[in-house]
């Protein structure tokens, strides 16, 4: 008689990084974000009574501000799993040094592995277009950093450079920065699978079917309210030194039983 498969257990999460954990661009009626950790720590919840759950990232933040302001306190916590996503703001600067990030996030890795029961990372997606392809090659780096740093700490690596999906347009938002609600879905399910549970989406990977593209106008009036709304003011930051979120608090701090 064969065994049923052993289901995971797990009875708390921690996630840390910066907007892409935060849940931008997920928005709720009520104005703040939910995002992919606040799904998946939902379904985890919905399995297991008293299911606690905290979400330390902030937007804009840096992988030095990460390991900074993050990491300790992730520590401290000694949750079942901890998420670390970070280092992907550092390679869309235009003065990057990569032997930084990778050093930063080497330490992220060996002091966060030991302090949690499954440490997972990510290889983030990536949008189809020309600012892609701009800083393809850094982010790539960044990745073999990821996977060396699984394989050498016995991570799980959520792979979601490489799913067909979430390289569509559709899937962003309009600041061409963060997902959708539906992008924000997907990842959740794409990590949901990873830590050993059943799917619930078994085609997460499979992109929305083809629809008509939108017509030249309308991809220019597009093209400038991008550029007026997002573009302008994320270089006006970058070279006043500033971020997006300076002065923010993390959304969850506290590791606490989960509430919707």
């Amino acid at each position: 008689m064969q065994k049923n498969p052993v289901l995971p257990a797990h009875s708390s999460l921690v996630a840390i990084g910066d907007s892409f954990t935060e849940g931008m661009s997920d928005l709720r009626p009520d104005g703040s974000y939910r995002g992919w950790a606040d799904v998946l720590a939902a379904r985890m919840a919905a399995r297991t009574p008293g299911f606690r759950y905290a979400n330390l990232a902030v937007r804009g933040k840096l992988i030095g501000q990460i390991v900074e302001e993050q990491v300790d306190v992730a520590v401290a916590m000694r949750p079942d799993v901890i998420t670390l996503v970070g280092g992907l703001n550092d390679t869309l600067r235009p003065k990057c040094d990569m032997v930084r990030v990778r050093d930063l996030l080497t330490e992220a890795v060996e002091r966060l592995a030991p302090a949690c029961g499954q440490l997972v990372l990510m290889r983030s997606p990536g949008r189809q277009g020309p600012v892609l392809e701009r800083f393809r090659p850094r982010m790539e780096e960044l990745f073999d950093v990821v996977d060396e740093l699984a394989e050498r700490h016995g991570a799980l690596v959520v792979d979601l450079y490489g799913a067909p999906s979430l390289a569509d347009p559709r899937m962003w938002d309009v600041d061409r920065l963060h997902l959708t609600a539906e992008g924000h879905r997907r990842v959740a399910e794409a990590v949901w699978q990873t830590l050993g549970y059943d799917p619930e989406d078994a085609e997460w990977r499979t992109p929305i079917p083809a629809t008509v593209p939108p017509g030249w106008v309308a991809r220019r009036v597009e093209d400038a309210r991008f550029t007026r709304q997002h573009l302008l003011p994320w270089i006006g930051r970058r070279l006043t030194g500033r971020s997006s979120g300076d002065g923010r608090e993390p959304k969850r701090p506290e590791l606490l039983p989960y509430e919707a």
